[in-house]
């Protein structure tokens, strides 16, 4: 049996938990077809090992984006992306990135794929801290994207909601009420009010977010050396995205920069290997992740830099 019919097939837990049918199909379509060893990692240490110990299998990621750039992010790092060739079953409700490479919808179309497709060798971009971003990076104006970050993993705000305050358990019936003594009523009613008065201190609605303007950023942006725009000029964003030519010729492969200026007008395109974009302190969006504050970050693309197996 060859090293391409040996699969290491690593499920991811989100998608385990949020549709663990398509798993199963997936799992059972790749078992069938293949000499395949199952991997349920927990966490992503666990994650991160299992592909450490793939040995001459091939990985093969069951899970959303972030589960298929948390591996193309481990094995650049294991500098294994250059030689081999990932495969990807796409399953749970961030799956976006992973249709726009190529990978067919649903778990039999792309565990077949994965079975019987061909290796397409894509771009990367890499930048000098070694992150590594597959598809698009973006830096939005800074309200929108402090916005976004301070939202959970899910897209929830972190604050819960206020507590109901405790149903009142004085509730009289209608008709003659019984006969209570003046000082015991007085007394409950008071041991009462202030008991709502402390729950109602100690529970307050969480304030609501001030729909703040974007402010624009002052940030220059350099593509291979020239100057596209300089902090004297406000953007409102700017997008950097891999192109991913198809053709077997790589060195015409180029990455997509994109200015939108804060004042009216068209944005400012160009295409580069190499982008630097520095300024006062800003964050940035790489395929799913925000980072940031950084003052200057260059992003440098490689061309074939991996494989993924499509049809």
């Amino acid at each position: 049996m060859s090293a391409h019919d040996q699969l290491l097939v690593v499920i991811d837990p989100v998608a385990r938990r949020i549709d663990g049918e398509s798993v199963r199909i997936a799992k059972d379509v790749l078992c069938g077809g293949s000499a395949a060893k199952i991997s349920l990692p927990e966490s992503p240490e666990e994650f991160a090992r299992a592909l450490a110990r793939r040995g001459p299998r091939r990985p093969v990621i069951v899970g959303d984006d972030r589960a298929l750039l948390r591996a193309v992010s481990l094995l650049h790092r294991d500098r294994w992306l250059g030689d081999g060739a990932l495969g990807h079953v796409p399953v749970g409700s961030g799956v976006s990135l992973a249709h726009a490479l190529g990978v067919p919808p649903g778990p039999v179309a792309a565990a077949r794929a994965v079975l019987d497709g061909g290796v397409r060798r894509l771009d990367l971009l890499v930048d000098e801290s070694d992150g590594v971003v597959v598809g698009d990076v973006t830096i939005p104006a800074s309200a929108g994207l402090r916005a976004s970050a301070a939202a959970g993993s899910d897209g929830c705000p972190d604050a819960a909601p206020p507590a109901a305050e405790p149903p009142a358990r004085d509730t009289v019936a209608l008709g003659t009420p019984p006969a209570v003594p003046v000082a015991t009523a007085t007394t409950g009613d008071a041991l009462r009010h202030a008991y709502r008065t402390l729950l109602r201190g100690l529970v307050r609605t969480p304030a609501r977010p001030q729909s703040a303007a974007p402010r624009p950023h002052r940030l220059r942006v350099e593509a291979d050396g020239a100057l596209l725009c300089d902090l004297d000029q406000e953007v409102d964003a700017v997008t950097l995205r891999t192109l991913h030519p198809c053709g077997p010729d790589r060195t015409q492969a180029r990455a997509q920069v994109t200015v939108h200026p804060a004042a009216p007008g068209p944005p400012l395109t160009a295409t580069a290997t190499t982008v630097t974009v520095s300024g006062p302190d800003f964050r940035y969006r790489a395929d799913t992740q925000v980072t940031g504050p950084v003052r200057t970050r260059t992003w440098v693309l490689r061309a074939g830099a991996w494989g993924l197996t499509l049809p």
